[in-house]
């Protein structure tokens, strides 16, 4: 059985607070450009890449074929760029409860951090810099043993901007980080594609928290190893040791269809991109 030496973060919501200001953004990016965002739709598009969710919201309002299609996409994009780039500019950006506690023990068992994310990646720098978290990066947003994360991965690097529920984030994490073995990788995140992007990078465990954006009854509808009230519930779960773990080789809600995407010359090419 592989040592464990990676666990990959979701950010906002599992490792930065969010008090549902990113739906917030949402919305009133909508409303300013003509958008119908159903709160239910919203919620279950949670973790995917931000521009993803628009395109999804006008193909279901006016369809991908309307000749104005793509220019509201763009607009409605933008208005959502502006609102949520203004909001971690110039409101609190604070790490979740026991977050950095976790980074500190899994430093000290010697496993690395990786942080993924539906944001964009400007965005993503306005958080890792408020947060201090991107101190000791290169320009590849890679760490070192003695940076708080060891790499940030978004879908900006990702060819075709490819986020979650896909697991080409998971897999550029570790290629940057060296790591070959899907099982010696954790994902833990408070979102359905969390889960299912771990699962479909073949992950040891795709654990979720419930104390983000969904709850224990919304997760538990999907594949998943494990569920934890919060992250400092990762210590007690055996991360250090897989033998000390709890037994989740398969996982429950196993039976649910979803794709698979193992690291063939396709996902290569898309991990490629930067």
């Amino acid at each position: 059985m592989s040592r464990i030496q990676l666990v990959v973060f979701d950010m906002a919501g599992t490792t930065v607070q969010d008090h549902n200001e990113v739906q917030r953004c949402f919305f009133e990016a909508a409303d300013a450009t003509g958008l119908k965002a159903d709160p239910k739709k919203i919620t279950a598009m949670m973790g995917w890449s931000k521009r993803l969710v628009f395109e999804t919201l006008w193909q279901q309002q006016i369809g991908g074929d309307h000749p104005h299609y793509l220019h509201r996409v763009e607009t409605s994009y933008q208005a959502f760029k502006h609102i949520l780039e203004n909001h971690y500019r110039t409101q609190p950006v604070l790490p979740t409860a026991g977050c950095l506690d976790v980074f500190d023990w899994l430093k000290s068992q010697d496993i690395q951090v990786a942080l993924n994310t539906g944001f964009y990646r400007q965005v993503t720098d306005i958080i890792l810099e408020r947060l201090g978290w991107d101190r000791g990066l290169d320009k590849n947003y890679v760490g070192t043993t003695d940076s708080v994360i060891q790499v940030s991965v978004t879908p900006s690097e990702i060819y075709g901007n490819e986020g979650r529920p896909a697991p080409y984030m998971i897999q550029k994490a570790m290629y940057l980080l060296g790591i070959k073995d899907p099982q010696a990788v954790v994902v833990v995140g408070d979102t359905p594609s969390d889960l299912e992007a771990g699962i479909n990078a073949h992950c040891r465990w795709s654990l979720g928290v419930t104390n983000g954006t969904h709850s224990r009854e919304q997760l538990e509808l999907y594949p998943n190893h494990g569920l934890l009230d919060s992250l400092s519930a990762l210590k007690d779960k055996g991360i250090a040791d897989p033998r000390d773990g709890f037994n989740c080789e398969t996982p429950s809600n196993s039976n649910r269809s979803r794709p698979v995407h193992p690291l063939n010359q396709q996902s290569q090419d898309k991990i490629a991109k930067v």
